[in-house]
């Protein structure tokens, strides 16, 4: 389950849109922060994508992407011209398809290594999914997902909100502000479609007509649809971006990424609870957690892309990074479903799943110096948008060793405070960190 919005220039405080997503992956399967730099490659050349190969173009970008260890694609991700895409899961009535094609993440990567605006991204996203399909396992480890996809693309000038079902689709520009989640949003208000999406409705007996024809009311999904929250969650991120529209930042996007809708929020509670800021739990439904979220200040001069490369943005700090920069990073080594101590997800992971053992008072021993840290963090960066890639490449490093000295803090501050289990919760994340090799 996830969460992806965008604040364009006409609705931000400073005429510069804002965009930001959450990542909801299993629990264990580290993502993190990666560059690949802009190639070019020998005619007739392919790319072998998470399953399959499709034929690569003669260049692609540069990109930094959140990525899942295991898959060529990525959740979200920014290329070198300032483009940015999230995607999100879309469980619809028109079951998702099981052989192996192109994942949402691998449509997504492919389009940010090609595309140079929303425009053209939305066109590559298309091209590919009528001629090769979505499809095949969106998780990994013995863990199964299947669904279709909606993106939300979007660069300091413009943006599209694109939804699949199968190899149909529908877009639409998006003015001031949008938002997706698990559901489908679109409703019969789009500039572009495939062509047989309306016939396709009437054929399953979705609708009766044109005329009648509404892509979500039609297509979405009742019970996955219900209980994961889409529409809930939906209307949370909308309802928060329509209050901020003309005054929304960096700072409002962080705190709409860490939304949790009760003020007295305790990780151990229920069974299917799911809000913006995700932690995993007991049962079939909280089988995820926000495993990794982005912002991005989308200054079409000089993008600042703001990532935790860790799970649970409440629990975690959101560094400063820009493109020509991101080669000269040391980002630490890429994590996989085992703990590592060496990565900076399964390093955070310490802090977010101790803090998950008493949520309620051991977030209090931080929360305030998590935001005075990245307060800090925001304004140093905006004051470096016209100084040298090395200077700006200095104080991304210098945020990665605060963040990692100040985690490593607020972790003993932490295990000060007692402990309280409850006994789903206990048993849920005894078996998360049994799989993951987490130790006590």
């Amino acid at each position: 389950m996830c969460d992806t919005l965008i604040a364009t220039k006409l609705a931000t405080a400073n005429g510069i849109a804002v965009f930001g997503k959450n990542s909801d992956r299993p629990p264990n399967e580290g993502q993190s922060m990666v560059y690949f730099p802009a190639a070019t490659h020998s005619a007739g050349s392919k790319v072998k994508c998470t399953y399959i190969e499709i034929p690569q173009v003669e260049k692609t970008h540069a990109v930094f992407l959140s990525k899942p260890f295991w898959m060529w694609g990525a959740e979200i991700g920014v290329n070198e011209h300032g483009l940015v895409i999230g995607n999100e899961a879309i469980y619809s009535k028109i079951p998702a398809n099981k052989k192996p094609a192109l994942l949402g993440m691998d449509m997504l990567r492919a389009a940010l290594e090609r595309a140079v605006t929303p425009r053209e991204a939305v066109q590559v996203i298309v091209d590919l999914l009528e001629e090769f399909g979505q499809g095949g396992n969106c998780a990994s480890h013995g863990n199964s997902m299947y669904y279709h996809n909606s993106f939300l693309i979007a660069n300091a000038e413009d943006a599209w909100a694109l939804e699949t079902v199968d190899r149909q689709w529908a877009a639409r520009q998006v003015k001031d502000v949008y938002s997706i989640s698990n559901c489908l949003t679109i409703g019969n208000e789009y500039e572009l479609a495939s062509s047989n999406l309306v016939d396709l409705a009437i054929q399953k007996g979705l609708t009766k007509s044109q005329n009648q024809f509404h892509l979500a009311r039609n297509f979405n999904d009742f019970l996955y649809t219900s209980f994961g929250k889409g529409l809930i969650r939906r209307e949370t991120t909308f309802a928060t971006l329509g209050e901020q529209k003309g005054k929304f930042s960096i700072e409002q996007m962080m705190s709409t990424l860490r939304h949790h809708k009760d003020e007295n929020f305790n990780a151990q509670n229920g069974v299917t609870e799911i809000d913006i800021c995700m932690h995993a739990g007991f049962g079939p439904i909280r089988i995820s957690q926000s495993t990794a979220s982005l912002v991005v200040h989308l200054d079409k001069n000089n993008p600042i892309i703001f990532a935790t490369g860790t799970s649970a943005p409440c629990t975690s700090i959101f560094k400063p990074f820009w493109m020509d920069t991101a080669s000269s990073l040391n980002l630490g080594p890429v994590p996989t479903s085992q703990a590592d101590s060496s990565s900076i997800y399964w390093t955070h992971e310490k802090l977010h799943r101790a803090t998950l053992l008493n949520y309620p008072e051991r977030i209090q021993t931080y929360a305030a110096d998590r935001d005075m840290l990245e307060k800090k963090f925001i304004e140093g960066a905006l004051k470096l948008q016209t100084s040298s890639t090395k200077e700006r490449a200095e104080f991304t490093n210098q945020c990665l060793a605060e963040s990692a000295a100040a985690e490593a803090e607020w972790l003993k501050r932490v295990e000060k405070v007692p402990a309280k289990k409850n006994l789903l919760h206990s048993m849920a994340w005894g078996g998360f960190n049994r799989k993951a090799g987490v130790e006590g």
